[in-house]
């Protein structure tokens, strides 16, 4: 089987407008000019792609498998359009961007002065979301990117019609104990503490990674329950419970109180980026800031205590 990709546009064509006819017009091209590409396309593929009913064509399993391959082949080329079009002009626009508390304050908040710099063209306005308001909004458009947190040692949420994810950074968990707890293990294991585990608000990454790991140890809970790290790391400090937190939580002045410790096993929160990708090309000052998050995030990724404000 040997596919001429230039008939692709006409098979979208028909799948989009269901029918010869509908296609036709889209395409402002005679309708046996469309029959004779779909024609020629099913003898290519060697299957029907279509069956013709009075109200115009369904898609056989063929056809939806073929319209898949083709929407993806447009999607890449719309992107290389977009990326040459960009190496010759500067891009310019508004990208609205949303994530949460720890990659913005550590990651995307310093870098700002350096998007006003390398992408002087491109205004930024950045959301503080919850997980899911952030994939809400990105499915509603009220978003052009998210960068979203999940434990790696769990799935990731569903993508969703016409959205694509590129992971950004792994964040490695970190295991956070009262001072005193770890300090007469000379190597950490978990299974012999006996503090109970901190609750977290369920859709955290966190959550997820400390179900995991207190699951699997059959260990007690305590009473609290937290949200925000600076409200964890309090409460440990306090002596209440453990919990794990990721290392971008843990830039700065740790109150006293607190251990910190690398566990074999625990794991990383995972750091990805989403952003819409359907039948229109995505625009230049989008595609300007995914590279932009992707450099920054790698810088970061090989050393936190990297300065990228420039």
């Amino acid at each position: 089987m040997r596919i001429n990709a230039s008939r692709l546009p006409f098979f979208l064509a028909i799948a989009r407008n269901g029918g010869v006819l509908a296609a036709a017009d889209a395409l402002h091209v005679t309708a046996s000019a469309v029959s004779q590409q779909l024609s020629r396309l099913e003898s290519e593929v060697g299957q029907a792609l279509v069956e013709r009913t009075p109200r115009g064509v369904t898609l056989t399993a063929a056809g939806r498998e073929l319209v898949e391959l083709a929407e993806n082949i447009e999607r890449e080329i719309n992107e290389a359009e977009q990326r040459i079009a960009s190496t010759t002009q500067d891009p310019t626009g508004r990208v609205r961007l949303g994530s949460f508390q720890s990659f913005i304050s550590s990651v995307l908040a310093p870098s700002i002065p350096r998007w006003r710099e390398e992408l002087f063209g491109v205004d930024v306005e950045i959301t503080e979301a919850s997980r899911g308001e952030l994939l809400r909004d990105l499915r509603s458009a009220d978003l052009d990117i998210i960068v979203i947190e999940y434990d790696s040692g769990d799935h990731a949420p569903p993508l969703g019609p016409g959205v694509r994810e590129i992971p950004l950074l792994d964040d490695p968990w970190k295991l956070i104990a009262p001072a005193g707890t770890l300090a007469a293990m000379e190597i950490v294991e978990l299974e012999r503490l006996r503090v109970p585990w901190l609750r977290v608000e369920s859709s955290a990454a966190t959550a997820q990674a400390v179900r995991r790991v207190r699951t699997s140890l059959g260990q007690a809970e305590a009473a609290h329950t937290y949200t925000d790290y600076s409200t964890a790391l309090a409460l440990v400090a306090a002596g209440e419970g453990m919990t794990l937190l990721p290392q971008l939580a843990l830039q700065g002045t740790l109150p006293e109180g607190v251990e910190v410790a690398d566990v074999p096993g625990l794991g990383s929160r995972r750091l990805a980026l989403r952003h819409r990708s359907g039948r229109r090309a995505t625009s230049q000052a989008v595609i300007a800031g995914i590279d932009f998050l992707r450099d920054i995030s790698a810088i970061f990724q090989a050393d936190p205590s990297t300065d990228i404000s420039s």
